[in-house]
């Protein structure tokens, strides 16, 4: 009698792969990211010092709106630089060890890192600046909502230019002037007539030139060639004043303009150079394990 043996079972196994981790090392960003902060909060301090410092109230001392302008631009993309390189460069070293992964993917990881550290530090502080800046533009809507509260309840004839002007030329008791002249003190009808030419094109009708003439001459006395001049001057003044105000403001736009191109550009190095400071840290933290 023959015995048939089984022959022996293979012995399979399955290898089951470990869970996918995230190649983001958060806790390292997160750190990143608050460094970063910190070092900028510390460089505005500073900043602000020697602001102060160069400063000066009285004519002729400290530096000029100028170059304090531009020492400002130039310490805000300093601070910038220096808090990105920091930051990255302590994400860089404190992320995980990436064990078997290609040289390429490294370099790839980061960069990341850096940038999602310059990123997340640029939102915490935008975030807060933003509170900040909402917080204080309500507070100035209330209270000039209260301040013009209060004018339209103690003048309803100054709302507008406009209806100011249209009151006053309603009780005009005559074309020369006398009569505002005999009621008191005409300076805030003259203010209405101007303030509504200066609302349009700056030009004052010649029925109102010759109505603020006559009413010149009556409150001083002088003769009407004379007080017609007064008013001309006035008028001339009133819109170069004008034109002075829309320079300075046209300037502000300006340099509003170009402060924040140089800024975006300064945030834009700021994440290259964050990103250049987790390679440098991350090579490091792989030579050292």
């Amino acid at each position: 009698m023959e015995t048939v043996l089984d022959p022996p079972r293979a012995t399979v196994t399955v290898r089951q792969d470990a869970p996918a981790r995230s190649a983001a090392s958060w806790s390292a960003i997160i750190a990143g990211a608050a460094v970063a902060i910190a070092v900028s909060l510390v460089l505005v301090a500073l900043g602000s010092g020697l602001g102060f410092a160069a400063v000066s109230p009285w004519q002729g001392q400290g530096v000029s709106a100028t170059t304090f302008a531009i020492t400002t631009a130039i310490w805000f993309i300093v601070m910038q630089w220096v808090s990105s390189a920091v930051g990255g460069y302590i994400a860089g070293r404190l992320r995980t060890r990436w064990i078997g992964t290609h040289a390429h993917e490294v370099f790839f990881r980061d960069t990341a890192h850096g940038f999602v550290t310059w990123a997340l530090a640029t939102v915490l502080v935008a975030a807060v600046l933003t509170t900040s800046l909402t917080s204080a533009l309500s507070g100035g809507v209330h209270a000039a909502s209260t301040v013009a509260a209060g004018a339209a309840q103690a003048d309803t004839g100054t709302g507008t230019p406009g209806y100011a002007y249209g009151m006053d030329k309603l009780f005009r008791s005559s074309g020369n002037g006398t009569g505002a002249a005999e009621r008191g003190d005409p300076r805030v009808e003259v203010g209405h007539i101007v303030a509504l030419a200066l609302a349009n094109d700056g030009t004052v009708p010649d029925a109102d030139k010759t109505y603020l003439a006559g009413l010149v001459a009556a409150r001083t006395g002088i003769p009407a060639d004379e007080a017609q001049q007064r008013v001309n001057d006035f008028i001339a003044t009133a819109n170069q004043a004008k034109d002075q105000a829309k320079a300075a403001a046209d300037s502000a736009r300006k340099a509003a303009a170009k402060t924040a191109i140089f800024a975006a550009l300064a945030m834009a190095i700021g994440a290259f150079i964050a990103c250049v400071s987790a390679v440098i840290g991350g090579r490091l933290r792989d030579e050292h394990p």
